[in-house]
């Protein structure tokens, strides 16, 4: 039975492929006789490529268009976890980062009042 169906299978094939070839050498088109033949096929051949080109186009378009949306799904799910991660992080060192900062304005603040101060100083003694 198994031996039966490779050839059954075998077969199929065979008839397949020489039907394919035998439709695809039935449209081969016949030698222009003139130049002006010439010339026409040349013109429907580069007229006609647009629209050969169109629906392959479209179609790839629209795969290129399944895969952009995939991924932009999946990097939506990612940018969520890590989001929720890191705002849980953030939300647990808020006390240190505010303290950070407190320490950081009155560095600036201190920092601020010497730099003013010997401006304030060298113009008094530009003065004087």
């Amino acid at each position: 039975m198994l031996a039966r169906s490779k050839y059954l299978i075998l077969v199929l094939i065979t008839f397949i492929l020489l039907c394919d070839t035998g439709v695809v050498l039935a449209d081969v088109p016949k030698a222009p006789e003139t130049l002006e033949q010439a010339e026409e096929i040349g013109k429907d051949i580069l007229w006609g490529l647009p629209n050969a080109f169109k629906k392959p186009w479209e179609q790839a378009l629209s795969l290129w268009k399944k895969i952009g949306d995939w991924f932009l799904k999946w990097l939506r799910i990612i940018w969520q976890k890590v989001s929720a991660f890191l705002g849980r992080e953030v939300e647990k060192k808020k006390p240190e980062i505010k303290e950070e900062l407190e320490k950081e304005k009155q560095e600036l603040k201190e920092e601020v009042d010497k730099g003013a101060k010997s401006v304030w100083q060298r113009f008094k003694e530009l003065l004087h």
